[in-house]
Parts: C-alpha cells; sequence; structure tokens
C-alpha cells in the first residue's frame, strides 16, 4: 500500500508541473498568434518535413509531425498507464473502480448531448460533438497540486481513476468516429505488425528496443491506412510486458522514462502548436455560435451534471459510496473539474474540423479555452472553500 501511494503522489508531482508548462505553451501560442511573430509563428507549423524510405514517404507539415506523431507517443504513455492500472492498481478492482467509472459514462454523455442538442442539423457542425467530452489530466491534477492538503488524498485517487477511464473513452472515440477511408493494405501491414508484438510478448522477449522498432512499423502502416496513426501508440502499450520476472518490469521502466518526456516536452509543444488563435477581427459574440457554445457548455454545465449526477444517483442507488473523507461539496468541485478539457479537447477538435472551415476550427479552439478555463476558476474557488468532510462517507 505504501508503494502505490507513494507512486500516486509522484505520479501527481509530475502532472501538476506538467500543467504548468503546458498552460505556459497555451499562453506563449496566443502571444505569438497576436503579435508581429505571428506569420513567424506560421511558417514555423507549417514547415515541411519528409521522411522517405525508396518508394515509401511520409511528408507532412511540423504541424500534423506533432499531432499524428509525437501525440502517438502521448497514447501510448497512455496506454501504459491503462494497463498497468487494469492488471495491478485502481482499475483491477472492481469495488473502488465502479463509482469513478459510472462517473466518466455520465460526464462523456452529458456533455456530447448538449453539444448535439446546440448544433443539430448541421452535418459540419456536428462532427464536434465529442470535443467537450474530454478531461485534461494534467491541468485538473494541476488545479488540486494548487489546493494542496486543502483537498482529501482520496479525491484526487477519485479524479485520476476518473481521467484515466475518460482517455480510455476518448480512444474509443476516436477509433469509432474519427476514421474514415481506409487502406486495407496498410492496415493488413499494422495487424502484422501486432502479430510480432504478441509474438515477442508471448515468448517473453524483456528488451524494450525490439517492441518499438515493431511499434514504430505499425504506427507508419496505421498512418497511411487512413486510420488515426496515434491509435498506434495505444496498441503498442498493450504489448509491452508488466507481468515479467524482471525488475523494473519492461512496462514500468518505459512508463518511467516517457513521463517527464510527455508531461515536459510532447504536450507542452502540442499546446504550443495548436493555441494559437487570432483575435484579430474576433468579438467574443463568437463564442455564441452554436459550436462553440456547445462545447463550453458541454465542458462546464455538460461535465457538472454529468458526473456529480452520476456519482449521486449510484450513490442513491448504492452502486458506489463517496471516497473516505469526500463530501457532496468536493466532489461537486471534482465534477466542475473535469470540464477542464483542454489537450485532449483540442486534439479531437483538429480531427473533427480539420479541413472543415477555418472559423469554425478557430470558433472551437475558443470554446475549449473559454469553458476550460471557467471549469478550471470555478473548481478552484469551490474546492478552496470546501468544508471538511466528515470521516469515511456511506453518504445516502
Amino acid at each position: 500500500m505504501i508503494s502505490i501511494r507513494s507512486s500516486v503522489r509522484d505520479f501527481l508531482r509530475l502532472e501538476a508541473a506538467g500543467g504548468i508548462l503546458l498552460f505556459a505553451g497555451a499562453v506563449l501560442a496566443m502571444l505569438c498568434a497576436n503579435s508581429p511573430a505571428a506569420a513567424h509563428y506560421g511558417l514555423f507549423l507549417d514547415t515541411p518535413v519528409e521522411v522517405r524510405f525508396g518508394a515509401f514517404e511520409i511528408a507532412k507539415p511540423l504541424l500534423l509531425w506533432i499531432n499524428d506523431g509525437l501525440m502517438a507517443v502521448f497514447f501510448l504513455l497512455v496506454g501504459l498507464e491503462l494497463k498497468r492500472e487494469m492488471l495491478a492498481g485502481a482499475l483491477s478492482r472492481p469495488a473502488e473502480v465502479a463509482l469513478p467509472a459510472l462517473a466518466a459514462i455520465g460526464g462523456m454523455v452529458v456533455p456530447g448531448l448538449i453539444y448535439a442538442w446546440l448544433n443539430w442539423g448541421d452535418p459540419v457542425e456536428m462532427r464536434g460533438w465529442a470535443i467537450p467530452t474530454a478531461t485534461d489530466i494534467a491541468f485538473a491534477v494541476g488545479v488540486l497540486a494548487l489546493l494542496g492538503g486543502r483537498v482529501p488524498p482520496a479525491l484526487k485517487l477519485f479524479v485520476l481513476t476518473l481521467s484515466i477511464l475518460d482517455d480510455l473513452g476518448a480512444i474509443l472515440v476516436i477509433a469509432f468516429f474519427y476514421t474514415e477511408r481506409i487502406a486495407v493494405d496498410a492496415l493488413g501491414v499494422a495487424a502484422a505488425a501486432g502479430a510480432v508484438l504478441a509474438l515477442l510478448n508471448r515468448r517473453g522477449v524483456v528488451a524494450i528496443q525490439p517492441y518499438l522498432f515493431i511499434g514504430l512499423v505499425m504506427w507508419a502502416a496505421v498512418l497511411k491506412s487512413g486510420v488515426h496513426a496515434t491509435l498506434a501508440g495505444v496498441a503498442l502499450a498493450l504489448f509491452i510486458p508488466l507481468r515479467v520476472p524482471v525488475d523494473p518490469p519492461p512496462l514500468s521502466q518505459l512508463e518511467g522514462e516517457l513521463h517527464s518526456v510527455v508531461s515536459f516536452g510532447i504536450l507542452p509543444l502540442f499546446a504550443f502548436a495548436n493555441s494559437g488563435v487570432s483575435l484579430e477581427g474576433m468579438a467574443l459574440t463568437v463564442l455564441l455560435e452554436k459550436a462553440p457554445a456547445g462545447i463550453a457548455t458541454g465542458l462546464v454545465l455538460g461535465k457538472l451534471a454529468g458526473v456529480f449526477g452520476a456519482t449521486w444517483l449510484a450513490v442513491r442507488l448504492g452502486m458506489g459510496r463517496l471516497p473516505q473523507g469526500v463530501g457532496w461539496t468536493h466532489m461537486f468541485g471534482a465534477a466542475l473539474l473535469c470540464g477542464i478539457g483542454f489537450t485532449m479537447s483540442l486534439f479531437i477538435a483538429t480531427l473533427a474540423f480539420q479541413g472543415e472551415d477555418a472559423h469554425l476550427a478557430v470558433a472551437s479552439r475558443l470554446g475549449i479555452l473559454a469553458g476550460s478555463i471557467i471549469a478550471g476558476v470555478a473548481a478552484y474557488c469551490v474546492l478552496r472553500f470546501a468544508p471538511a468532510a466528515r470521516a469515511p462517507s456511506t453518504a445516502q
């Protein structure tokens, strides 16, 4: 138990520090996009980058290398965390995962419904229905870190578990709803790479390098197949061994090595590349347009109603109980906290509106920024002044 608590504390500290850099990357992007440096910012993101091996080539602007390439590493880390939690962590204990699982489902369904209700009838804008369903774990943990000891430790674990499950939901949404044209031959290569990874795992190979090499082949094949390439990172994670007689196991070793790279490098760079919105000629009334309004409302009110409502209903029906030391005011603040959608919301927005109306792409980012800021500030205020909860609660 001590080692588990220690690993959770280390994770929270790392995510909190990463959240600060994530915020800095977003602020820097906004400054660049609304200053004389705007042209250089655009040129930087449009820089052509090519990789060629004989007849095989990948040629994309730098922005897409960040979104399709570096974010695959982020999803690899998410996959490693999911596998570890399912086999040896919080997600391996059904009794403890029931409440955050139900809260995560509510926190995805209600925001999506609110967005769909506000944008019904417009097929282009409806593509963004999943944008407000996401929760940004780094920013959420960053807010909890600012609150320090005012937040019960059990609430931090609840939010962490909910966020991990939310990431799993986002992965499934991307796989099923944001995959269009499929190249069967490339998908066959990806499947063959998966078979090789399964063989390595079956044979008990503990060296990480062969998995990463085959994983790179899988990523390139998935990229060419039409399925979003970041899903290759999740698939690779499923084959990295955890229960093997070596210390540390390959999964834990790779997870530890990637955490700093992702938190302090990849995610801040992603925020810098995708948060730069030029406000020239724009008024705040743009937030009243259907798409950004649906995103902001979904993140703030949708997440609040979905997470808090599902939690309240589950407790009332006896399907779970509040964590030790957590009261309903804490849970209200946690539900608001889940409305910080930032990273994953921005990522889904790039998939939803890629190649669509440029104004809609910009407006959706403004909706994400506005909703995330409102949710984060409101959550901080609620949790900052929340009364101490009664000891172990079985709240009715």
